[in-house]
């Protein structure tokens, strides 16, 4: 194997992994233009061994998304509609209530809900949503509201990232969600989402939550106008704040799906882009403890294959994905605990059912 690496031109970059050194930008660079895919995962594979062993994580979740009125608009979404769209929708706290109670046979162990920034919503229906969720689910874990999200209800309820974030979890918050992040650059962000929150504003409100011991997540939406140096600049900053506080549980590589966006007019990412975003992410992020091979975005094959490609985790039943369908997902709308033990198992895997910051519920 270490001969197969170095034939490809990076015995040097196996060195540092095998020393568990850390990896340059320029390491990065190489790894993504490197034509030797097999090469680059077996180096991801070495790393992810290291930190998970043969496990493979999946979680029993449900997804809620409770409106996509949105008032940035960005360019590569095609789920944030204006409040006066035809396809704009919101839920009241009663039919949250009620899909939470669709599923109380389920053994669901976390519930999933983020929406779109909506202009009128007072501060105070967000804390309901929670405490209606509790309600219904005394011992469910909420993972909810984005970065961007939190810092919308900063604004509008006056407490603040901090304050928001400590009332939002005396309501029943447990962490949050890594969406929003998109890619850093302020370029990309000028020329994508310009309404959005800065990638360093995202930051600002991820590291808040880990002084407060509230554990998120990191993403990053790859395969539109972005460079590689792009790609290569957000994953150093998420490495840097990790660095910080350590509050980061797992990082997720999104891939974009044009189809009803502004950007349609851009091709679908690859199967070899999709796994080289896995796998470079795995051997740059070394103090990032999970990668995960999100099934809805990449699909069930491609997600298989990942777990020899640096990810352990391929998220979970998930219940109603709203979000990547609307922009012509064609993934299932969720899959059963029996269909992920299958792929995992099929990957040569171990499965091991998890709640949302990675305590072991089962080994399979």
């Amino acid at each position: 194997m270490d001969s197969f690496i170095r034939n490809a031109g990076l015995g040097d970059i196996l060195e540092k992994i095998q020393h568990d050194e850390r990896l340059s930008i320029e390491d990065g660079t190489r790894l993504f233009k490197s034509q030797d895919l097999l090469a680059v995962g077996c180096l991801a594979n070495i790393v992810r061994e290291r930190k998970n062993g043969n496990n493979a994580y999946f979680i029993y979740n449900q997804h809620i998304n409770y409106s996509n009125i949105c008032t940035n608009l960005c360019k590569f979404c095609a789920f944030g509609k204006d409040k006066d769209s035809d396809l704009a929708y919101e839920m009241s706290v009663d039919e949250v209530r009620a899909k939470v109670r669709e599923r109380l046979s389920e053994p669901i162990t976390e519930i999933h809900m983020v929406g779109g920034i909506h202009p009128d919503l007072p501060y105070s229906y967000y804390t309901d949503l929670l405490k209606v969720i509790k309600e219904e689910r005394p011992d469910v874990h909420i993972q909810a509201f984005t970065c961007v999200e939190i810092a919308h209800l900063a604004e509008i309820s006056g407490l603040g990232t901090a304050g928001v974030l400590e009332n939002l979890k005396e309501a029943g918050l447990g962490s949050i969600p890594g969406g929003g992040a998109e890619v850093f650059s302020p370029r990309i962000r000028q020329l994508t989402c310009e309404k959005k929150l800065s990638g360093q504003g995202w930051l600002e409100v991820a590291k808040t939550a880990h002084e407060l011991d509230l554990h998120t997540n990191a993403t990053m939406l790859y395969g539109h106008i972005e460079s590689i140096e792009e790609r290569l600049e957000h994953l150093d900053m998420l490495r840097q704040a990790q660095d910080e506080t350590g509050g980061f549980l797992a990082f997720i590589p999104l891939a974009f799906h044009p189809k009803n966006t502004e950007l349609s007019k851009l091709s679908k990412t690859s199967g070899i882009d999709d796994l080289k975003n896995i796998a470079v992410a795995r051997c740059f992020l070394d103090n990032f403890p999970h990668i995960k091979a999100y099934w809805v975005m990449i699909g069930q094959k491609l997600s298989q294959i990942a777990l020899s490609f640096g990810a352990d985790d391929v998220d979970g039943t998930v219940k109603e994905e709203i979000i990547t369908h609307m922009a012509g997902a064609e993934t299932e709308q969720a899959m059963s605990r029996e269909q992920l033990l299958r792929l995992i198992k099929e990957a040569g895997r171990t499965p091991i059912e998890r709640d949302t910051l990675y305590n072991v519920i089962n080994s399979y």
